[in-house]
């Protein structure tokens, strides 16, 4: 079985600002890494594959630069990396991103499994996984919680907010997880080690996948128009000159007040 792990380089959003006056944000300067999700994914990825044996490989398509940001990932247990490169200053349009991505698995051949976070940490656009399952004609089981093979289906229990949904997949399958569906390991000091042995695979949009500016200018089918940042000002409510039991009731009920915990205000 041969498995693929969907990785993305992302900008790290903690370290977006926004400016107060424009609400443009300020992307000058934020540092990249491969995304939270991201090591969901991973989990997701190398636990099926020690759970019913077969290969577990890593796939990105992003700047350069990212070849340096997938050690981790190699560590948590990816046999290699295969990294896409694509325009550095390429805002990386999911319809693109997705054509891409399909192109390098169609290469990559005789996969079973495509495992996608539901969402990159930066884009938030939710687009790539059912559009590069569309490309690979594959049926999608979004919302993950657990992923086990019965046979040559597979059995996943998806997550549904209120409650959960078990569904039945023919592999193959692409399967997109939450950052809820586990608790990715962290790897030991010799499977870092180790880490520095594998292989990280630079391809060539052209040389190796066949695709000009041409080609992929034909798949951009969606514009962003703009970008705007959310101010939220915070209420700066200061509580003291109370005993701790009084400061605590107060504190209950501004928060019941609020709505942030269940509950009638008195």
């Amino acid at each position: 079985m041969k498995i693929i792990a969907c990785i993305k380089y992302s900008l790290d959003v903690s370290e977006i600002r926004v400016n107060k006056d424009t609400t443009e944000l300020s992307l000058a300067g934020v540092p990249k890494a491969v995304g939270n999700i991201d090591g969901n994914v991973l989990e997701a990825a190398v636990a099926f594959g020690e759970a019913y044996g077969g290969s577990v490989h890593g796939l990105s398509y992003g700047p350069s630069q990212a070849k340096e940001a997938f050690r981790e990932a190699l560590a948590m247990g990816l046999e290699d990396v295969t990294l896409v490169v694509g325009q550095e200053d390429e805002p990386f349009n999911p319809s693109v991103t997705a054509f891409v991505l399909a192109e390098a698995i169609k290469k990559i051949g005789d996969v079973d499994l495509v495992i996608c976070g539901e969402v990159s940490d930066d884009g938030f656009t939710y687009q790539v996984p059912p559009r590069l399952a569309e490309r690979l004609d594959l049926p999608q089981v979004s919302y993950a919680r657990s992923i086990v093979l019965d046979g040559e289906r597979l059995i996943v229990e998806r997550d549904l907010g209120e409650g959960a949904q078990k569904i039945s997949s023919p592999l193959p399958a692409l399967i997109t997880v939450t950052e809820e569906t586990n608790t990715p390991r962290r790897p030991t000091l010799m499977e870092a080690m180790q880490a520095k042995q594998k292989p990280v695979h630079i391809w060539d949009l052209k040389n190796d996948l066949g695709l000009d500016d041409e080609i992929l200018e034909d798949k951009e089918h969606l514009e962003r128009i703009d970008t705007e940042g959310v101010i939220v000002s915070r209420k700066q409510i200061k509580l003291e000159n109370m005993e701790s039991r009084e400061l605590a009731e107060k504190l209950i009920e501004m928060l019941k007040q609020d709505q942030v915990i269940e509950g009638k205000s008195s």
